[in-house]
């Protein structure tokens, strides 16, 4: 079979199809180096997606199990989370009984006022 603008045939018997001509692409010697890429890519103001810098918060992850199943996500300045996760570990608290104390302390204080 000579190579075509044709479908070869499933149904045809495997020894009617010359493949011989088929070679894989010769490996090429990249000539560019990475500081050219690096140059060129700054040059055309292309962000890079390397980390600058650790991340600010590098923890062990916690891990317990407790029987609180509600997540409660919130923002807030980096001190706080600080001062929150040492008061934690300090007590030896995980972070859901940490906030349950930390909400009735506040419920206590306000209540007084």
């Amino acid at each position: 079979m000579t190579v075509t603008g044709e479908r070869a045939s499933l149904f045809e018997p495997e020894d009617t199809l010359d493949v011989s001509d088929f070679a894989p692409k010769p490996a090429s010697a990249s000539t560019i180096r990475p500081e050219q890429v690096r140059a060129v890519s700054e040059a055309a103001r292309f962000r890079s997606r390397e980390p600058q810098s650790p991340a600010p918060l590098s923890r062990e992850p916690r891990r317990h199990r407790t029987g609180r199943n509600v997540q409660l996500n919130i923002k807030a300045r980096s001190e706080a989370i600080e001062t929150f996760y040492a008061l934690a570990d300090r007590e030896g608290w995980v972070l859901g009984e940490a906030f349950e104390r930390a909400v009735a302390a506040l419920s206590r204080e306000l209540g007084q006022k």
